[in-house]
């Protein structure tokens, strides 16, 4: 739970913010520039996937910098419930909507004590104060268009409370895509926002936020943006098109999936979207918090153990072995995956034609939540091979450090991967990973010497990777040096940094030229 903290702004009103600044200007390498995210779930707070992690990766990396940044996100049921310290940012605003106007209460998370960003949430309990994130039961909620869409338009009317220019406005994927459709259209009269630049990270085009075209009566938008080159898509409204189409610059998150999102098999139907806009489209690799996922200091670890002594490594593997109720064995290679049980994961790859059941003496666990298809099939293997096969349902980070601490490898055959954090937290961890040359996979990982690198989406080929690390994992010295290789690799957020500050630069410049 977060303690709490005090904080000099909890009674600012928006007369006395409008125009005045409330965050003291940077003096780094970003030239004062306020960097504001806008997301839709952010660890610790709320998280159903990799994007929390990666949006809390940069934003943290920036504020260590001294960057002024601010993340902005809905206040959900958990987050009120699990938080302590979260503080009320002055009186209720009005936010101008569909049917008038809304009451919001802003809420404020100071992490900067740890270095961390400032985070400020949006409070409607009509919209937010429900069990899940985006549905329950594996539906989604039928009105998130209304939730995500008057989030968004919520964020906008907040700023001016909160930051002062130069700002560049940073969505993350559809849920925060209409944010500047609402600025450029809606609000593009108003000279506060008129300043703003933006740009819109594509985490993950497979989710493009695709509603009926009559939801958009529900929106305050104009007619305008109910076009081909907008944000109608075959006879639908697609919001990551239309966030593609207002923003001043587009990132997604590896410089081969950008490569990918501009051809008709990765774009998901938006590749010509993604082709105009030339070299205002850039790939950025996501990296990974090395204080967080460290085996020398881990504390989730029995044993710590680094790339100069690695025997803490095997004592690991034997903890996690036990635990899962696998034989303890050291001369069997133990493959790992922790993922979403979804088929961009690649588990029709691992369940389609019973890859587990021809595999020679080798052993498996998976840690995962997510389709009941996969979850069967994964229960069934462990039941007819329980010397083999082991899988775990409620996914735990805590559980997912003892897999990547004891795994040999990790497997992730993604049919797509953007980017993907599992596979450089492996690799910090000495478990080599076998993945699919798609994407972030494809820019992290190096054949036959970091891990074990596969081209076809089928079960033929995984099942070829999979035996070339059964080949190598007898020798014991070879294997050892590639375990080394890998854990040396750097994917820390630094990495990244100058190119952020580049296309935030970059984007300010586009827009003042407009």
């Amino acid at each position: 739970r977060v303690p709490a903290r005090r904080n000099p702004m909890a009674t600012r009103t928006r007369s006395a913010a409008r125009g005045k600044a409330t965050i003291p200007e940077s003096d780094g390498a970003y030239g004062g520039i306020h960097v504001v995210h806008l997301v839709a779930e952010y660890w610790p707070f709320a998280r159903s996937g990799g994007l929390a992690e990666a949006v809390r990766g940069i934003a943290t990396f920036q504020a260590k910098s001294g960057v002024p940044t601010l993340v902005i996100m809905p206040l959900y049921r958990r987050v009120r419930e699990q938080t302590e310290g979260l503080i009320k940012l002055g009186d209720p605003i009005q936010v101008p909507f569909t049917h008038g106007r809304e009451s919001v209460q802003l809420w404020q998370y100071d992490d900067s004590a740890a270095g961390g960003a400032r985070v400020v949430f949006i409070d409607h309990p009509g919209l937010f104060d429900r069990d899940g994130l985006y549905g329950e039961d594996g539906r989604d909620y039928p009105d998130n268009h209304v939730r995500f869409g008057f989030f968004a338009r919520a964020a906008l009317e907040a700023l001016p409370l909160l930051v002062d220019h130069p700002i560049v406005l940073h969505g993350h994927d559809w849920h925060t895509a209409l944010a500047p459709v609402y600025l450029r259209t809606v609000l593009k009269d108003d000279p506060w926002y008129s300043r703003i630049a933006t740009v819109m990270s594509v985490h993950n085009a497979g989710y493009p936020g695709w509603f009926s075209a009559e939801t958009r009566h529900d929106l305050a938008l104009p007619e305008e943006v109910y076009h081909w080159s907008k944000m109608e898509h075959y006879g639908q409204l697609n919001w990551l098109k239309a966030g593609v189409a207002y923003s001043d610059y587009v990132g997604t998150v590896s410089p081969t999936h950008a490569h990918e999102l501009r051809t008709p098999a990765g774009g998901f139907g938006l590749h010509d979207s993604f082709i105009a806009l030339g070299d205002r489209l850039v790939g950025i690799l996501n990296g990974i918090d090395l204080d967080i996922w460290d085996p020398e200091t881990d504390p989730a670890l029995i044993e710590r153990f680094s790339a100069d002594d690695l025997s803490g490594k095997a004592a690991c593997k034997a903890e996690l072995q036990r635990r899962i109720g696998l034989p303890v064995r050291d001369d069997v290679c133990l493959f790992g995956m922790t993922a979403r049980l979804a088929e961009q994961k690649g588990f029709d790859l691992i369940l389609g034609d019973g890859l587990l059941y021809r595999m020679p003496d080798a052993q498996f666990v998976f840690v995962g939540e997510g389709e009941a298809r996969y979850r069967n099939g994964l229960a069934e293997a462990a039941h007819h091979m329980p010397e083999k096969v082991a899988a775990y349902f409620d996914f735990t980070e805590h559980r997912e450090h003892l897999l990547l601490g004891g795994a040999d490898c990790l497997l992730m055959p993604s049919l797509y991967e953007p980017c993907g954090l599992t596979q450089m937290r492996a690799q910090r961890y000495g478990a080599l990973p076998v993945v699919r040359r798609v994407g972030g996979l494809a820019d992290t990982v190096e054949d036959q010497v970091t891990g074990f690198v596969f081209d076809e989406y089928s079960s033929e080929d995984l099942e070829r990777a999979i035996r070339r690390a059964l080949a190598l994992f007898p020798d014991r010295e070879r294997w050892q040096k590639h375990v080394v290789e890998a854990m040396g690799r750097d994917f820390g957020w630094h990495r990244s940094a100058d190119r952020y500050l580049e296309i935030y630069t970059e984007a300010l410049a586009f827009h003042q030229a407009k």
